[in-house]
């Protein structure tokens, strides 16, 4: 068995993702849905995908910037929440991390600790927005950097709704074509923005477009050797990015629970 090639995303696609999202808005009775909105290219998807569904009216998008956000990321969140008529605001999150800094000091040594104090500020803002509006959280995480672990629990990881959630990251740039986000946001370098100079590939050691062939490999249970063979990488990477989905599986579940059922009928 050979690696099976990625599955092309077409219009039809696309559509299917709109109607699930139309249909989760209307099923929970809420009445819009928030997200948080950096420039980058899979908030600005799942921003378009959720106008496209609800209609532009119904989408808030909240731009959170910190010390570390560059301005080009502000013009590009202003220019498609303008062009999409979605509802855009700006909460400055610096004030809240400097203070929960502050008060863990002795805990936040790293960046990527500070990353994380981070993401959960800005999922603070957003589920007090959608609390007051009734509205739901959209997460923008893709499924490279689910499968990953590349997010922060109850951070960027905490959300109502995934829409990109099955779309491996080349995928997320396939839908970014035919949904019209514009070609420089396309062609920015994935970061998270934990410090100056991060970014994505860097920190995971490895392409996108690389990682996304081993993880479809994987998923159709295929061993590392077939993987490392047949997509032409190096068979220690792939064992890496294989031990880094197992390390990071806590990630992706719901809080461990005794299997004991004391009130149950």
């Amino acid at each position: 068995m050979v690696v099976k090639a990625l599955h092309t995303i077409t219009e039809k696609d696309v559509d299917e993702i709109v109607d699930f999202i139309r249909g989760v808005v209307k099923r929970t009775g809420c009445k819009g849905i928030v997200m948080g909105v950096s420039g980058g290219l899979d908030s600005a998807v799942t921003a378009k995908l959720c106008a496209d569904a609800i209609g532009p009216d119904n989408v808030l998008g909240i731009f959170m910037p910190s010390v570390l956000t560059p301005r080009e990321d502000r013009d590009h969140t202003e220019e498609m929440s303008r062009s999409w008529n979605i509802g855009y605001e700006v909460v400055n999150v610096q004030p809240a991390i400097e203070a929960f800094t502050k008060t863990l000091a002795s805990d936040v040594r790293a960046p990527l600790e500070r990353g994380n104090i981070s993401a959960r500020c800005r999922m603070i803002v957003l589920y007090n927005r959608a609390k007051k509006l009734n509205y739901l959280v959209a997460g923008t995480s893709n499924r490279s950097e689910y499968m990953m672990g590349y997010f922060t629990k109850f951070g960027d990881g905490a959300y109502d709704i995934g829409p990109i959630i099955d779309l491996y990251k080349t995928q997320v740039w396939q839908v970014a074509e035919i949904i019209g986000v514009p070609k420089k946001v396309i062609e920015k370098v994935p970061t998270a923005g934990l410090w100056e100079g991060q970014t994505d590939e860097e920190e995971m050691g490895i392409t996108y477009r690389h990682l996304d062939i081993i993880l479809n490999g994987m998923s159709f249970g295929l061993s590392d050797e077939q993987i490392a063979k047949d997509a032409a990488i190096d068979i220690s990477k792939v064992s890496e990015i294989r031990c880094t989905v197992s390390k990071m599986g806590h990630k992706r579940m719901q809080a461990y629970r005794p299997d004991i059922c004391f009130n149950d009928p």
